[in-house]
């Protein structure tokens, strides 16, 4: 009975494997849309978090002790260079003046009277009329006049300085801030600041490179795996929070000598006119830098790549229109695709869509061909148009930031 059992399940076994096989084989080749892989030089585009700092920010500070009668300027308002921002009360200083003024007037006076006195003792000595000393002495009395009038006229121009000092005004064009002292408070040393003004025309964006992008970037360009631009001169551009794009195109003007050691980052500077005064100093963005490029780049869609038990791999037609694997190696992510460092050459046909239910050495049918510029969302580079002149010797402390790719060669020395 036994025996009989498993001869009777043993035929339906076999009964259904004959009729699957046939199945198989009548199965319709599954349609799909390939890539057809052509290498071709792509331009990469490097991110990184940065912020934005004024090229210059001034401190306004009082230069003499005395009463704050009146802050002249708004607060937060945009100020030129020469603006009057604060007044002191100056007549503590105007009195000082005055006496300084009549000091000189008397010291004048009494180099006069020495002047008048040596001019009848020369000719009286030399008819030996009056004895050498006297000679001496006028002499001595006109010099010690003379150098207390060049005192009385330093004293004088202290006290101009120190009455021009109550009026305050703003050396550079820029962004005023809050008044840090109110009108009436006595001002010192101690309480001197009196407020900030910030330039905007122009703004640096300071970000920070991680040492492992910067020993990447040498290796790949060592390799030839990434070509750089002349001289390093590489274009930035800025996103704002709200996913905007900076109109303004940048240059990075400034690489700092030395590696952070807190935090492994090189610090990097780019400049950008500012007009519109659209943006303000302290703001975070994002950085974008453009300029290198990967030659003989392979990209294939991100969805067309694959991930196992054993790494990344991709659905590929042969020649018999069947589908096979095969194994690949990702770089970085370029817009809405995967750059293959290694795994697939040119003339390829890489499935993109339809894959979903294919297995090794199943039949499919060509629906679509795209040329390798037609998938995905590239990432292309802004306009290259130039950028602002790198400013003067620039120096100052960046932030941190992080990158979404590999570091550009900029950051090399």
């Amino acid at each position: 009975m036994r025996l009989l059992l498993f001869a009777l399940v043993a035929s339906v076994l076999l009964t259904a494997c004959g009729k699957e096989e046939p199945d198989a084989q009548a199965r319709p080749p599954a349609p799909v849309t390939v890539l057809r892989i052509e290498p071709r030089d792509t331009p990469v585009t490097f991110e990184y978090v940065g912020q934005t700092e004024s090229t210059r920010q001034v401190q306004i500070r009082a230069r003499v002790d005395g009463f704050l009668d009146s802050r002249v300027y708004r607060e937060g308002s945009l100020v030129k260079a020469g603006d009057l921002m604060f007044l002191q009360d100056p007549k503590p200083f105007q009195a000082a003046l005055d006496a300084a003024q009549g000091a000189l007037a008397q010291q004048e006076a009494r180099l006069q009277t020495a002047r008048d006195n040596l001019k009848r003792v020369r000719p009286l000595t030399a008819q030996k009329a009056l004895s050498e000393k006297d000679l001496d002495d006028a002499i001595g009395q006109e010099q010690a006049a003379a150098a207390a009038v060049d005192s009385a006229k330093a004293n004088v121009q202290q006290a101009e300085l120190n009455l021009g000092y109550t009026k305050i005004t703003t050396p550079v064009t820029g962004l005023a801030s809050f008044a840090k002292v109110q009108d009436g408070s006595y001002v010192s040393s101690a309480n001197s600041l009196l407020t900030y003004v910030a330039r905007i025309d122009t703004l640096w964006v300071n970000f920070s490179v991680s040492e492992n992008d910067i020993l990447d970037m040498r290796s790949e360009s060592a390799a030839g795996l990434l070509h750089l631009p002349p001289h390093e001169d590489f274009l930035v551009e800025i996103v704002l929070s709200n996913g905007s794009v900076f109109p303004n195109k940048g240059r990075i003007t400034f690489r700092n000598a030395d590696y952070d050691v807190t935090t492994g980052t090189f610090l990097l500077r780019a400049t950008f006119d500012n007009p519109d005064a659209a943006l303000r100093p302290g703001q975070f963005v994002r950085v974008r830098i453009f300029g290198a490029v990967r030659p003989k780049a392979i990209l294939v869609p991100q969805q067309a790549v694959l991930q196992g038990a054993n790494g990344h791999f991709v659905m590929v037609v042969d020649k018999d229109d069947q589908a096979q694997v095969h194994p690949v190696e990702v770089g970085t992510w370029y817009g809405n695709d995967w750059f293959i460092t290694s795994g697939l050459s040119a003339g390829d046909l890489v499935v993109t869509d339809g894959m979903a239910h294919l297995t090794p050495g199943a039949k499919v049918r060509i629906t679509k061909t795209l040329a390798g510029d037609q998938e995905g969302s590239k990432s292309a580079p802004p306009d290259q148009s130039p950028g602002p002149a790198t400013p003067e010797n620039e120096t100052g402390e960046g932030t941190g930031g992080t990158s979404s790719a590999q570091s550009p060669s900029a950051v090399k020395k």
